[in-house]
C-alpha cells in the first residue's frame, strides 16, 4: 500500500532539512504557506534530497486527497483561428500558417467516441474565434452533453459574462482561463492586445458562477523571476480554482518569442509540488508542453503532484496545424493509457477494458 502523508512526514522529520520540516508541519496542519515557504519550494534541484521528499510527499498529498485514481481528458481543438495577437502562441492572429474550423457535426461525433473508452472530461478548445457565436455554442454543447453524459470543458479564451452563463446552462461545467502570469508588466508585454484586469476578473467570475473553473501559468516567460512563479502559485490558492493547467513556455514559429528559450521543466516540475501542496483538492493535468520537451517528464509529473493528463482527439488534418508552440506533440490515447497502466497507475475500469480490446493498435 502506498506511504501516506504522515508516513512521508516521519521520514521528512529523520532526513529532511530543517526548512522542508516547518514546511510539512504547516501543509499537515493546513496552515497557509508563506510565499518564501513557496520560494525554498521552487528553488530545489534535482538530485537534492529535499526534492526527492518533497515529491514524495507531494504525491501522498494527491493521494490522501483526492484518491488513488489518475484521469484522462479528451481535447477537441476544434479551431486555430484567433483574434489575438499574444506574442508566445503560434495561432495568434497575425502568423500566417493554415487555418481551420470543424463542423459542429465533426465536433460532436469526435466527442461521442470519448464515452465508450472511458475519458472523464471532453474538452472543447481553441482560439479565440468569433465565428463560433454564442447560438453554435450552445448548441455544440448541448449536444454533446446529451450524447455523452460526460462533462463539458470550454477552453476558448475570453468570452463575455452572459455566455459563460448561457454555455452552463447549456451544460457546460468547467472552464479553463489561464492568468498566465500575476506579473502584470510581463502580462502585457506578451499579450499587447489583452487587459490583465480583465482576465482576472473573468477568471473570478466563473469561480462565482458555480463553474469547476480552472487556471494556470506559463513557466518561463521573458523577465519572469523565481518570486514571480510563486506569485502564480499564491493566486491559483487564493483564487478558489478547482484545476491547474501550467507548464514550460515554448517558443511557436513566427512569433515574436520563436528565439526566446524553452521553459526550466525542472522548475515545472517544483511547480506542480508547490501548487499541490496548497490546493490539496486541485486536480492538475502533467501538460502537454512537458512532454513536448521529454515525453518521459510528463510521465514524471504524476510522481509529484499530478493525477490528470490530456489526450488529444483532434483529427491529423487539423491537429497538424493547432501550432500553439511548436513540435507540439500528439498524447495517444491509447499510447498514454498504457503507459500509465504499465506505471502502476489506477485508471478507469472501462479505460483497461479498451486497452484489452484495442491492444493490437497500441505500439
Amino acid at each position: 500500500m502506498a506511504s501516506s502523508r504522515f508516513d512521508i512526514a516521519k521520514k521528512i522529520e529523520v532526513e529532511g532539512s530543517k526548512e522542508l520540516q516547518r514546511i510539512v508541519k504547516k501543509v499537515l496542519t493546513e496552515e497557509e504557506l508563506s510565499k518564501e515557504e513557496i520560494i525554498y519550494i521552487l528553488s530545489l534541484e534535482r538530485g537534492e534530497k529535499d526534492r526527492e521528499l518533497l515529491f514524495e510527499f507531494s504525491n501522498a498529498i494527491r493521494k490522501d486527497y483526492v484518491g488513488e485514481m489518475f484521469f484522462i481528458k479528451g481535447v477537441i481543438e476544434f479551431s486555430n483561428y484567433c483574434r489575438k495577437n499574444c506574442d508566445y502562441c503560434g495561432i495568434r492572429a497575425a502568423n500566417k500558417i493554415p487555418r481551420y474550423r470543424m463542423s459542429e457535426k465533426e465536433i460532436i461525433e469526435i466527442a461521442k467516441t470519448m464515452l465508450p473508452i472511458g475519458v472523464d472530461t471532453i474538452i472543447l478548445q481553441s482560439g479565440e474565434d468569433p465565428y463560433y457565436d454564442i447560438e453554435k455554442l450552445e448548441r455544440i454543447v448541448s449536444r454533446i452533453k446529451k450524447e455523452t453524459h460526460l462533462p463539458v470543458s470550454l477552453s476558448i479564451g475570453e468570452r463575455p459574462k452572459t455566455e459563460y452563463l448561457k454555455l452552463k446552462a447549456a451544460g457546460a461545467s468547467k472552464t479553463l482561463l489561464k492568468h498566465e502570469t500575476m506579473n502584470r508588466k510581463i502580462f502585457e508585454s506578451v499579450h499587447p492586445d489583452d487587459d490583465y484586469d480583465k482576465r482576472i476578473d473573468l477568471l473570478l467570475y466563473t469561480v462565482s458562477i458555480g463553474y469547476i473553473a480552472g487556471s494556470g501559468n506559463i513557466i518561463g516567460l521573458p523577465g519572469q523571476t523565481i518570486e514571480d512563479v510563486a506569485d502564480d502559485v499564491l493566486f491559483l490558492r487564493d483564487s478558489g480554482v478547482r484545476m491547474v493547467g501550467l507548464g514550460p513556455f515554448i517558443p511557436a514559429k513566427g512569433t515574436p518569442l520563436e528565439n526566446h528559450p524553452y521553459g526550466d521543466p525542472e522548475l515545472t516540475l517544483n511547480t506542480y509540488a508547490a501548487v499541490r501542496l496548497c490546493i490539496p483538492k486541485v486536480f492538475m493535468p502533467s501538460t502537454t508542453a512537458l512532454g513536448t520537451i521529454d515525453e518521459d517528464l510528463q510521465f514524471e509529473g504524476f510522481k509529484v503532484g499530478c493525477n490528470v493528463i490530456m489526450c488529444n482527439f483532434t483529427p491529423e488534418k487539423y491537429r497538424k496545424n493547432y501550432t500553439i508552440y511548436s513540435d507540439k506533440i500528439k498524447v495517444d490515447f491509447f499510447k498514454t493509457a498504457k503507459r500509465m497502466k504499465d506505471m502502476g497507475l489506477k485508471l478507469n475500469p472501462r479505460i483497461l477494458k479498451n486497452l484489452e480490446e484495442y491492444k493490437k493498435v497500441i505500439i
